[in-house]
């Protein structure tokens, strides 16, 4: 895909994976690359991803994601990526707003995109339970877990339309 507005139409939330064909660990880090590259304030990148892409840690992670009854597709998703917000070092003295939930929401965009240019499917969940989560990766250091991001191949073979509000309806343009 070498156009851009290609890539945007073709991404979208995958909750139906092919448990058993697995991303490669170059697609994974091509993904972080791309977050890695993302824009941030002061260029503080706020951000630390930790790839899980075995059977076994993978369902410890679906797990964490299905604590409140929902997700459930996760369970047939093969690798994922934990976002983890870091401190952020602005340089500004006079900086009004906290940057890094907006640094890591561009970088996350920048990830999706990445997979998706690689013929993978993604889905972002912002719900899960970040205890069992943090003990299932084993990490005992404090972290703070802000996304968690299904990455396989869809099982599905037909690109769902979007559903969107109009142009006009959230665009002011002045001339």
């Amino acid at each position: 895909m070498s156009d851009f507005f290609d890539l945007v139409n073709q991404r979208e939330s995958c909750r139906n994976y092919q448990p058993d064909h697995r991303p490669s660990k170059e697609q994974l880090i091509r993904c972080i690359e791309a977050a890695r590259l993302a824009p941030s304030a002061c260029n503080s990148q706020p951000w630390s991803f930790i790839v899980v892409n075995s059977e076994e840690k993978s369902a410890c992670v679906a797990k964490a994601c299905q604590y409140a009854g929902i997700n459930k597709f996760t369970s047939n998703c093969p690798a994922f990526i934990v976002i983890c917000e870091e401190p952020a070092v602005l340089m500004s003295g006079k900086v009004n707003q906290k940057y890094a939930q907006m640094d890591i929401g561009i970088a996350t965009a920048h990830l999706c995109f990445a997979a998706t240019q690689q013929g993978l499917s993604t889905c972002i969940m912002g719900s899960f339970d970040q205890q069992t989560l943090l003990d299932a990766l084993n990490i005992h250091e404090e972290k703070l877990v802000r996304l968690v991001l299904a990455v396989g191949f869809d099982a599905g073979d037909k690109l769902r339309p979007k559903r969107r509000k109009a142009v006009e309806e959230i665009m002011t343009y002045l001339d």
